[in-house]
């Protein structure tokens, strides 16, 4: 059978990332000038071609980063900058324009200005004629070309517009190839387009005769899809951000985009045949750096991208990986992760064993193993979530649980007295661990603002004697959920733990119908799997 038609790359493809000036603009996203260095070096080593740094002149923190980069203080080594712009206001000058001069005394070799290509936009938002917005867009664009700027121009609703006037869409691209621009870059603005209206409209605006760019929103979950689709309809320039952030609901993830490009078309859009390797890594700095989580089922890049959790699929994957993996992750630098549920059959255990340097190759250990799994999660447990713990039963399965310390007993009082006639903020709590460690037996009291942090202070302190690695021990995360709905006060609960230990974060699970015992579980749990981890 014949495999997909995979098009020819173009002469000169351009990658173009919007992280800094469209990203930014999602709903709780804010980037201090700082924020906006560290992205754009992260984008310039995966290797864009271009980086959209933002609007100088529209708002101080923009206008300070490209003062910030003309000091020298963004080195780029395979990315060009780029000042965002518009074009003039009506009825003016494109050199007497205050915003056009920001874009021009930018320092930035490139400027990529929006115009209106959509009739109505031109009429009730600029308030201006059809024809005036053609000169604006002629005076701006050639005005930037004498001053000796490349420049791009995004064509703002170009989808919408062409749907109600063709005529005047394709007139606006004229007008922008005339004045001398190197790319015109259809925009799907509202983002409502779908993959099979691209190609009709990409194909007729191809007949203007000037290099052609797409930049897509994703309002129809399709903008990846639709960036696609025009590349495949001849657009020669893509646009996107990383990890999709954008206003609404986002922009083209640019990574999944490249990830195509490269992957499935077989082109080469970055500077070096590894510099995909880089893209995971570079995905979650990023997510670092804006301070929002990035999905775990994010193609490419996700923690779940390369995730399996059914017993079928990994049987298959013992055999093959291939039969259940569209790519090898390690190409995205990724990696395939085993789950460990009661979906899971001897196959995930023996895979995720070998994955923490166990061998369950021994069929009846592996089947053993997994029947007690099963019979946890159905209590309540999650080891999908919480690989920290499945190692410690597959460690005490295996007798191979030598527990540094040995817990005798712990408590808990909370005590709240009344202050004038109030009890709210009056409750403390103190905790009392006793424990044995190297042959020492240590109790510890400790207070905080719940049992849960007081039972920390009080374990840590407890250990602290034998173990004094465990002051860097930081519980960072702590989740409850109710897992009998319905039975009220009484239910069950289910309570995972996140511990950084300064360099790495592992994950604990506690179950019980008592909350303070089930996250006591999860707590001394932590504890006991960092020492064994040093050890």
């Amino acid at each position: 059978m014949q495999g997909p038609v995979r098009p020819t790359q173009p002469d000169s493809f351009h990658v173009f990332d919007t992280t800094l000036r469209d990203g930014a603009q999602q709903e709780g996203l804010r980037l201090s000038v700082a924020d906006k260095i560290k992205i754009a070096t992260l984008l310039d080593e995966l290797g864009v071609g271009y980086i959209e740094g933002g609007w100088p002149g529209a708002n101080p923190n923009d206008t300070a980063f490209f003062a910030a980069a003309a000091r020298g203080e963004l080195i780029l080594k395979h990315s060009t900058l780029v000042a965002f712009g518009s074009t003039r206001r009506p009825d003016g000058r494109a050199a007497d324009d205050a915003l056009v001069a920001a874009t021009r005394d930018s320092a930035a070799q490139v400027a990529c200005i929006v115009a209106k290509s959509h009739d109505g936009h031109v009429e009730r938002a600029l308030r201006t004629t059809l024809d005036e917005n053609l000169a604006m867009i002629s005076d701006t664009v050639t005005h930037l070309r004498s001053e000796g700027m490349r420049v791009f121009v995004d064509c703002e609703h170009f989808f919408d517009g062409h749907q109600r006037n063709p005529g005047y869409s394709m007139e606006v691209l004229r007008t922008i190839a005339e004045a001398g621009a190197e790319v015109a870059v259809l925009c799907d603005t509202n983002g409502g387009m779908l993959p099979s209206w691209m190609t009709d409209v990409v194909g007729a605006a191809s007949e203007v005769g000037i290099d052609l760019g797409i930049h897509c929103h994703n309002d129809t979950g399709c903008a990846v899809a639709n960036t696609m689709a025009a590349v495949e309809a001849g657009v020669m320039h893509v646009q996107g951000t990383v990890n999709g952030y954008g206003e609404r609901t986002g922009n083209a993830d640019l990574v999944s985009v490249i990830a195509n490009l490269e992957l499935k078309y077989g082109w080469s859009v970055l500077p070096t045949a590894d510099s995909l390797r880089e893209a995971t890594r570079i995905s979650h700095a990023i997510s670092a750096v804006t301070n929002v989580p990035g999905s775990p089922r994010q193609p490419y890049v996700g923690a779940s991208s390369f995730a399996h959790k059914a017993g079928l699929h990994a049987s298959a994957i013992k055999v093959d990986p291939n039969l259940y993996q569209h790519i090898d992750p390690a190409e995205v630098g990724n990696d395939m992760r085993m789950l460990i549920s009661d979906m899971a059959g001897r196959a995930n255990i023996q895979i995720k064993g070998s994955e923490l340097g166990f061998d369950l190759s021994d069929r009846e250990l592996a089947a053993r193993i997994t029947d007690v799994v099963k019979a946890r999660e159905a209590a309540g447990y999650s080891y999908e979530a919480a690989d920290a713990s499945f190692e410690l039963l597959l460690r005490d399965e295996l007798g191979q649980l030598d527990k540094p310390f040995v817990v005798r007993n712990w408590r808990v009082f909370t005590d709240a007295r009344e202050s004038g006639g109030d009890l709210r903020g009056q409750a403390t709590t103190e905790a009392t661990v006793k424990l044995d460690a190297k042959d020492e037996t240590q109790a510890f009291v400790g207070e905080g603002n719940g049992p849960v942090d007081a039972l920390a202070h009080a374990l840590r302190r407890a250990l602290q004697p034998a173990f004094g690695q465990v002051e860097r021990y930081e519980l960072t995360d702590y989740r409850v959920r109710i897992l009998d709905q319905g039975h009220g006060t009484d239910a069950s609960v289910r309570v995972l733990i996140d511990t950084f230990d300064g360099e790495h974060t592992w994950t604990t699970v506690g179950v019980g119908t008592n909350v303070i015992e089930a996250s006591w579980e999860a707590l001394s749990d932590a504890y006991l799997y960092g020492l064994i981890k040093e050890r």
